[in-house]
């Protein structure tokens, strides 16, 4: 079963549509869905991997770098039974 995360990102002034722009740019077949957000954050990326070390390799190697990100947050989805 694939963990899931939402990654909530702070951009920089400015800056959101081409953080979007380049997160959809990269293809990632990971990143489930981007999307324009109202309130602290200004994006919020759902992403599914392997497993949650996964997850953590995805956000801070081809996340973090885009150009225009200021700051994130992953939370992890936690399945109940």
């Amino acid at each position: 079963m694939a963990a899931k995360a939402y990654v909530l990102i702070e951009t920089a002034v400015g800056k959101t549509k081409d953080v979007v722009a380049a997160l959809q740019g990269q293809k990632l077949k990971e990143v489930k869905s981007v999307d324009l957000v109202t309130g602290p954050y200004d994006i919020i990326a759902v992403v599914e991997h392997d497993d949650f070390n996964a997850i953590g390799n995805l956000v801070t190697e081809r996340i973090h770098p885009v150009p225009g990100i200021a700051r994130t947050v992953t939370c992890l989805s936690i399945r109940v039974p």
